[in-house]
């Protein structure tokens, strides 16, 4: 039997943010613009439930305000799937500071494989558990901004709200 996936969608400054979750804990965070968001098929089988996402958004709420630097929500490793290399990079994305960006090179070094920067930007960008698990805090080699499966926009607005969040100074 297939577990039960439930769903809510949300308002953010970065547009419609969907939710979804099993019985053991959030499984998926995307944003609007996602490129690899689940396909409307999958969609099909999820039932509304607001009330199971009220800490997902409270600490959502939170974060966008400027109050909170990072996220206390119980993901369920399981339902979120991934490959095992997947899940390494979001483990090591998951330990990236508020306000701080890094490289792929310096993330694919973080997980003990230097040569696998190409590998690791591919699993970066199929992070299900955005703005939650940071890849927006991923950039290229020079600083610049490199893809984002939200949007460049969505990565710009994000990393701007960290670099300049005054704790208590709301940004919408």
């Amino acid at each position: 039997m297939n577990p039960t996936h439930y769903y809510t969608e949300i308002a953010s400054p970065v547009g419609t943010l969907s939710l979804r979750a099993s019985e053991r804990g959030l499984t998926g965070l995307y944003l609007h613009e996602h490129r690899h968001g689940p396909a409307d098929a999958e969609r099909a089988g999820w039932q509304r439930d607001d009330a199971r996402f009220d800490a997902v958004r409270a600490q959502l709420d939170e974060y966008f305000a400027g109050r909170r630097t990072g996220f206390d929500l119980t993901l369920d490793g399981e339902g979120i799937g991934g490959t095992v290399f997947q899940r390494r990079v979001w483990a090591a994305l998951a330990q990236i500071p508020y306000g701080v960006t890094i490289s792929y090179g310096e993330l694919a070094r973080r997980i003990g494989q230097p040569a696998a920067m190409r590998a690791v930007g591919l699993a970066n960008g199929r992070n299900p558990v955005s703005i939650i698990v940071p890849c927006h805090r991923v950039v290229g080699a020079n600083g610049t901004l490199t893809g984002y499966g939200g949007g460049m926009a969505n990565k710009r607005a994000l990393l701007e709200l960290e670099a300049h969040s005054v704790i208590g100074a709301a940004w919408w």
